[in-house]
């Protein structure tokens, strides 16, 4: 197994080069309220020389496909080949609020989406007509970025059954956020269904987890619970991924109580409202040992390789920087560790 940073935009390019000296394979920039991947993995590609770049995802609904392609051949060529394209669906919440994009039958678009973005990266001019995009006509798609010559990886973020077997279909990897080992496992299981085949090799299974390191559990929980808070709260309760997967884990009234008290404007209390239990089974959490363990669990569970979320530690750029190099050493203790680049 090997590592990879999962960035937040301020310091991103210290936190990159960070990871790059302590033998990470990749490095993540994630796209939401605060920041996009582009920008950030543009940075990070002009302040480090060998580690993977991985957009941690660009969301479909927020560029056409032909932008993306676009996107990915730039960051590609700008890296000298080290860039991986991580797309996401994302949610009714933020397609339609956000994007103002409808989010209906989101598996069919993101088909056709990277069917699309895959044949515009071969350089040929791409005409296509499907049920959800068109491009071409008049004007074909053809890019002329120069880049070096080979297929460029794309990455799917998944969380449903069919969303994994999907991936496990059209992608080279599969991208997951806040997940347990036995989570990890299930949805491995889900993706070998999509490949119709039980060998996984050269297929990257690359969860990303909020990590924070104090000399207890309880003390590095409580580094995150900010972090809990504003993904689980954002849009519609009922369709909140990170509720429902608390919720699916047994934690229904802990999850009930969270809602009461952040309706009522009480975030440290909803934070609070959190259990342990729940946190310890999606984070990285503890001291450096305790944090190897962990990471042995998500060896076994077919992780092959592990994002160190250092965006989601209430802290600032020298606690994240020490995250890193934290992780690093977490790393080499558990006995998991891997020379392989990133796919």
């Amino acid at each position: 197994m090997r590592l990879a940073v999962n960035l937040v935009h301020q310091g991103a390019g210290e936190l990159a080069r960070a990871a790059e000296r302590s033998g990470y394979a990749a490095a993540l920039a994630p796209e939401g309220y605060r920041s996009d991947a582009a920008s950030v993995l543009g940075l990070v590609a002009g302040v480090t020389e060998r580690i993977a770049l991985i957009s941690g995802v660009m969301q479909i609904p927020g560029r056409p496909p032909a932008m993306t392609a676009l996107t990915a051949a730039t960051l590609d060529s700008l890296s000298g080949g080290r860039f991986r394209l991580g797309l996401g669906v994302s949610n009714p919440d933020v397609s339609v609020g956000w994007y103002g994009v409808p989010f209906a039958r989101p598996l069919e678009r993101t088909r056709e989406y990277v069917d699309i973005v895959r044949r515009a990266l071969e350089g040929d001019p791409v005409t296509y007509q499907g049920t959800h995009f068109e491009v071409g006509g008049p004007a074909p798609l053809h890019l002329l970025t120069e880049r070096r010559p080979g297929r460029l990886p794309v990455l799917l973020a998944a969380v449903g059954p069919r969303n994994l077997r999907l991936a496990g279909e059209i992608a080279d990897g599969w991208l997951g956020v806040f997940t347990s080992p036995e989570a990890v496992a299930e949805s491995v299981a889900e993706i070998r269904k999509g490949r119709g085949t039980d060998d996984l090799d050269g297929f990257e299974v690359l969860p990303s987890l909020p990590t924070a390191v104090a000399d207890s559990a309880q003390d590095a929980a409580d580094m995150l619970r900010g972090q809990y808070v504003y993904l689980m709260g954002i849009g519609d309760p009922d369709r909140n991924f990170y509720c429902a997967m608390a919720r699916s884990m047994g934690y229904e009234a802990e999850v009930a109580a969270f809602l009461e008290r952040l309706a009522a404007g009480d975030r440290t209390g909803a934070g609070a409202a959190l259990p342990l239990g729940f946190i310890d089974r999606t984070a990285l959490i503890g001291p450096v040992d305790r944090i190897a363990d962990r990471m042995r669990a998500y060896a076994d569970a077919g992780v092959t390789t592990l994002g160190v979320m250092v965006s989601a530690a209430a802290t600032g750029l020298e606690g994240r920087l020490a995250i890193v190099e934290a992780a690093a050493r977490a790393l080499e203790r558990s006995g998991t560790a891997t020379t392989a680049g990133t796919g």
